[in-house]
């Protein structure tokens, strides 16, 4: 299986940008769906980016688009989330997730996770 390692978290003002990055091993990475979870406190996980293998298409939940880029480099074992003007309420844990098969995006219900990276944004 798929090992993950998220990198990057930490304090931000508001209006702020943090990079993320989640860097896999143990299996090949390029055939992963991959994404980007977070949690807040008292919440549910929820998603917010997800990238295919192959084409590496994008999806983005609507409270981060225009905002937030996740893109991978296949090459480095990499999965990154780039995020810019950062709000409070994006303050959460973030997880990196693999699909729990090839070619499978990551779901709440069925992925490999990374052990998370605290993102706070400060008001």
């Amino acid at each position: 299986q798929v090992q993950l390692v998220e990198s990057g978290g930490g304090l931000v003002q508001a209006g702020g940008s943090l990079r993320l990055s989640c860097t896999a091993s143990g299996r090949a990475f390029s055939p992963y769906g991959m994404g980007w979870f977070r949690q807040a406190p008292g919440k549910e996980r929820e998603v917010v980016a997800t990238i295919t293998a192959g084409t590496g298409t994008t999806r983005y939940a609507d409270s981060v688009k225009g905002r937030f880029t996740i893109s991978r480099d296949n090459a480095k074992n990499t999965l990154y989330l780039q995020m810019n003007s950062l709000k409070p309420e994006d303050t959460a844990v973030y997880y990196c997730a693999a699909g729990a098969q090839y070619w499978q995006l990551p779901s709440r219900q069925s992925a490999y996770w990374g052990q998370g990276t605290q993102v706070t944004v400060s008001s």
